[in-house]
C-alpha cells in the first residue's frame, strides 16, 4: 500500500522469519558461529534462548541454509508438542528414511544404521527442535537418550534445542541434571539496544529497497521512542514500524513523526504492562453469614486453647497431666 509512496520494492518490515532481511548483531552473529562450530565439531547438544521475538526462529531458518549448503541432513521439528513416539517417527520422516515398521525398536534401528553410514562419509546429521519450552519432561528424557548415539570418538547425532527463557528454568531442575550435564555449547540471544534498532531499522529499509532516504524516514527521535516502546525486540519494532509506515502514508508525510509512534503503541497497548489479572469474587450474604459462623468458631476454638493452657500450668488445677 505504502511501497510506492516511499520508494519501496517490498514491505520492509514483515514479521515472518525471513533470512533475506537478516540483522546480525554480535550476539546473533557469536551463536549462530557457537551453533555451526558445535555442529562440525560433533559436540552433541547445543542450546539456544532467548525473550519471545528477538530472533530465535530466524536463526533457525539461517542455520538451515547453511546446513544445506554444507550438505549436511538436518530434521526440523517446530511443534514438539508430541509424544515420544511421534517424535521419533517425525525426526526418521524428515530425514527422508525410509521405514516398513513403525515400532520404537525399529525407528531407533533404522535411525542408528542412517546416523552410522552418515558418520562414514565424514559427515554428521543436526536434529533441530524449536519452541523447545514446550517440550515435556517425557519427551526431554527421549532427546537425553537420543545423545546416547555415538561412537567411541564422536555424538553422530548433533541436538540444538531453542526456546524462550522458560527453557533455562526447565533445564536447571534437578529431574533433568543428566541431560543439563551433557550441554556442550550455551547460547542467548538479547534485544536491541538503542543504536542496534537504528542499524536495524535501516538495514531492512535498505533491504525493501529503499535508497539515500532510508536514513530519513525514521528521525532519530522517532527511533528512540520506538525501541522503548518495543524494549528492542525486533518483531515488536517491525510491528510499530509497519503500522507507523502505514499512518504516515495515510497523512502523506514523508517521515515518521514521534507522535505517531505514541499513537501507534497506545493502540497496539504497548504502553500496557502485562500483569496477572487480579479477580475479586463477589461476596453474597450467605458468604458473609458462613464467613461469621468461621471466625465465631476460631474465636471459641483459641479460648479453649488458653483455657487448657493455663489449667496445665496452674499448681491448683487439681489436673494430673500425663
Amino acid at each position: 500500500m505504502y511501497k510506492a509512496f516511499y520508494g519501496l520494492a517490498r514491505n520492509p518490515f514483515e514479521i515472518s522469519p525471513d533470512p533475506y532481511f537478516l540483522f546480525a548483531t554480535a550476539r546473533h552473529n557469536e551463536a549462530l558461529a557457537s551453533i555451526v562450530h558445535g555442529v562440525l565439531r560433533h559436540k552433541g547438544f547445543i542450546v539456544v534462548t532467548g525473550e519471545v521475538g528477538t530472533g530465535k526462529t530466524l536463526l533457525v531458518r539461517c542455520l538451515l541454509e547453511l546446513l544445506r549448503r554444507q550438505g549436511i541432513p538436518s530434521a526440523n521439528i517446530f511443534n514438539p508438542r508430541l509424544s515420544p513416539l511421534e517424535f521419533l517417527r517425525y525426526i526418521v520422516g524428515d530425514l527422508g528414511i525410509k521405514v516398513s515398521n513403525q515400532d520404537k525398536g525399529s525407528l531407533l534401528l533404522e535411525l542408528n544404521n542412517y546416523l552410522i553410514a552418515r558418520y562414514r562419509k565424514n559427515t554428521t546429521t543436526v536434529l533441530i527442535v524449536d519452541e523447545a519450552q514446550h517440550l515435556e519432561p517425557e519427551l526431554l528424557e527421549e532427546i537425553r537418550l537420543l545423545t546416547n548415539l555415538e561412537t567411541s570418538q564422536q555424538k553422530l547425532l548433533q541436538i540444538v534445542l531453542v526456546g524462550q527463557t522458560e527453557l533455562d528454568q526447565k533445564m536447571d531442575s534437578s529431574d533433568l541434571r543428566q541431560l543439563k550435564q551433557r550441554i556442550a555449547l550455551r547460547c542467548q540471544l538479547e534485544p536491541l539496544q538503542e543504536e542496534e534498532t537504528k542499524s536495524y531499522i535501516i538495514r531492512r529499509l535498505q533491504r525493501a529497497g529503499a535508497n539515500s532516504h532510508a536514513t530519513t524516514m525514521f528521525p532519530a527521535e522517532t527511533i528512540a521512542s520506538i525501541h522503548r516502546y518495543s524494549r528492542g525486540i525486533p518483531r515488536l519494532i517491525n510491528t510499530v514500524c509497519e503500522n507507523a509506515l502505514i499512518a504516515s502514508y495515510a497523512g502523506k508525510a514523508q517521515s515518521v513523526r514521534p507522535e505517531l509512534i505514541d499513537e501507534v503503541a497506545k493502540d497496539l497497548r504497548l504502553n500496557v504492562l502485562s500483569r496477572p489479572a487480579i479477580v475479586t469474587p463477589a461476596v453474597t450474604g450467605g458468604q458473609r453469614d458462613i464467613a461469621k459462623s468461621l471466625l465465631r468458631l476460631l474465636e471459641a476454638l483459641e479460648q479453649f486453647t488458653r483455657n487448657s493452657s493455663d489449667q496445665k500450668t496452674s499448681p491448683d488445677s487439681g489436673v494430673k497431666i500425663v
